[in-house]
């Protein structure tokens, strides 16, 4: 969760909707979802972008890895554990970089589209490591 808030307010009749979830009940959701989709465009913006083969590749991973789920999860579980480690390793030396290069928490949230804590956590995690 990120803590946006919108400028515009939605109030909802809590006592007509009931326990039913939100994408069940006869509520128009446009407003808020449109809202909370600019905010998301913003972030994507704002964020470092993914070099085009290396994102061709996560897409092609992520269709193997769905593919296998459906009729080898053992595989697929065993090849998520080692995209895990392999992502928490580089997850330790990338913002090690950063952190050695001086790198504000505040620009890495941004670059991440993250916020500043996750971003801090990140930082001081690569220190531990």
């Amino acid at each position: 969760m990120c803590g946006w808030r919108g400028a515009a307010e939605y109030p909802l009749d809590w006592d007509a909707i009931g326990d039913e979830p939100l994408y069940e009940a006869d509520v128009d959701l446009t407003g808020p979802l449109a809202d909370w989709n600019a905010h998301l465009s913003l972030v994507r913006d704002k964020a470092a972008p993914l070099r085009e083969p290396l994102a061709v590749l996560l897409v092609e991973i992520a269709g193997q890895l769905t593919a296998t789920t459906a009729d080898a999860p053992l595989s697929a579980l065993r090849a998520a554990g080692v995209l895990e480690r392999i992502a928490a390793r580089i997850t330790r030396e990338a913002a090690g970089a950063l952190s050695d290069a001086g790198m504000s928490a505040e620009a890495v949230a941004a670059g991440l589209g993250t916020t500043r804590s996750k971003a801090l956590m990140l930082l001081l995690t690569a220190q531990d490591g």
